[in-house]
């Protein structure tokens, strides 16, 4: 809020900027869960089969299927709020772009919407 005001303003290219870092994080983070995945799947079953070995291993691949559902999941959603943003940058463009046509016959809008600066 500028000057203590009740301003309250949506830049739509910085939204699609955030988009974009989300999206980015997501392929790195499914990247890493990936390798993760990889490299315990590599290891085999190192626990031995012998009694303690054996209570490991049960509770390990309970644990493991778990953790990587849940890596690859959040990999997901992180998408998803990229997606979210960037959709959200598109309305914001939209309602910009409708108000100012209802303004002096569609002038422009302040320093113009998100489509204007991204072309």
């Amino acid at each position: 809020m500028a000057g203590g005001g009740s301003e309250f303003v949506i830049k739509p290219w910085e939204l699609q900027g955030e988009g974009r870092e989300f999206e980015r994080i997501s392929a790195d983070f499914g990247k890493a869960a990936g390798a993760l995945e990889q490299g315990l799947a590599a290891l085999g079953s190192p626990w031995g089969a012998d009694g303690p070995g054996s209570g490991f291993a049960a509770v390990y691949r309970e644990a493991h299927g778990g953790l990587v559902g849940g890596l690859r999941g959040l990999a997901g959603r992180l998408g998803t709020v990229g997606a979210g943003l960037h959709g959200m940058a598109e309305r914001t463009a939209d309602t910009d772009t409708s108000a100012a046509s209802g303004f002096a016959g569609g002038a422009a809008v302040g320093r113009g919407t998100a489509k204007d600066r991204s072309a």
